[in-house]
């Protein structure tokens, strides 16, 4: 009997000291990260027994605040709707008129979301010598008017934008945004670089915020030319919503072919023939019953971000 107490006490000591580890073993993990792997091995010998593995489940389950609980994003955008033009434009419209939001609202959340997708796919810290230029090219129209919120947040994120609104609206939320940029020291370019080989060696990246999905007919000047060139550029375009130059629904093979694309409130068709390294969903704005109504089928946000990377 003592020595059935001894090894029931020895087993009591070391499932205690196990779920001890299994808990902590995620902070373990972080520690490692900070101080590198010999810090994660000092940790590991001296809270974590070597139990065998068979063991090891059945003494130690996960504790479940750890578990999972969304589904994986690759089986959540097996059904994800890619909208038509008239789709895109039918939801922007009960946004505004039935669910009252205002378009300043909108556009702010979606900049933000941009300027979030691109500080995940290219870091500050990553580029060239710490060089994070960024050359934002606004366009007309709203999709212009989420590049500056974009270029204002990309600002609070610790890179250097400067922008280039050739076709300023004269409308007082469009000189809103122009105003909070100056105001940030965020310097709008006067001229277009002419050639592509200017923009490779002043900039790191290039935000395409020219053209969005409401979009049709002929590209006109200056931006005809502004596409043109950044056809032949080598640093990364990141597109807001629609590479500019596409068709909506059916893309353009000969336009420019973005690295990066972000997809606002729901992908469009022409999305399908994106090829670039990273695709972002941002927004996080479609109410529920609004996405029901629609079959967007839209992927779960990881958290509390307000981006979401597709396959």
């Amino acid at each position: 009997m003592h020595g059935l107490g001894r090894a029931l006490l020895g087993l009591g000591v070391l499932v205690a000291s196990c779920r001890g580890a299994r808990q902590c073993t995620p902070l373990a993990r972080a520690a490692g990260h900070l101080a590198g792997t010999k810090g994660v091995r000092r940790h590991s010998l001296t809270s974590c027994p070597r139990v065998p593995t068979a063991v090891w489940g059945a003494l130690c389950p996960a504790p479940a605040r750890w578990k999972s609980r969304t589904p994986t994003m690759e089986k959540a955008a097996g059904a994800l709707k890619y909208l038509s033009q008239e789709e895109a434009q039918a939801v922007d419209e009960e946004l505004f008129n039935e669910y009252r939001f205002s378009v300043d609202q909108l556009m702010e959340l979606a900049g933000l979301s941009c300027a979030t997708a691109i500080a995940k796919a290219y870091p500050a810290t990553a580029f060239t010598n710490n060089l994070a230029t960024v050359l934002v090219i606004c366009g007309p129209g709203n999709n212009g008017g989420d590049g500056l919120v974009c270029a204002r947040h990309l600002k609070m994120f610790g890179y250097e934008p400067a922008i280039f609104y050739p076709k300023r609206p004269n409308k007082p939320l469009f000189e809103g945004l122009t105003t909070q940029c100056q105001k940030m020291d965020i310097p709008f370019l006067s001229e277009f670089p002419a050639e592509a080989e200017l923009i490779d060696g002043a900039y790191s990246l290039v935000v395409d915020a020219i053209f969005g999905f409401s979009f049709k007919g002929a590209v006109r000047e200056p931006f005809a030319s502004i596409l043109k060139t950044l056809k032949h550029v080598t640093i990364p375009i990141a597109s807001i919503d629609i590479p500019s130059g596409w068709d909506v629904e059916t893309g353009n093979p000969d336009g420019i072919q973005p690295d990066f694309l972000i997809s606002l409130t729901a992908p469009k068709k022409s999305a399908v023939h994106f090829t670039g390294r990273y695709h972002f969903l941002g927004g996080r704005f479609v109410p529920l019953a609004l996405q029901k109504k629609y079959n967007l089928a839209l992927p779960p946000y990881p958290g509390t971000d307000c981006i979401a990377q597709l396959p």
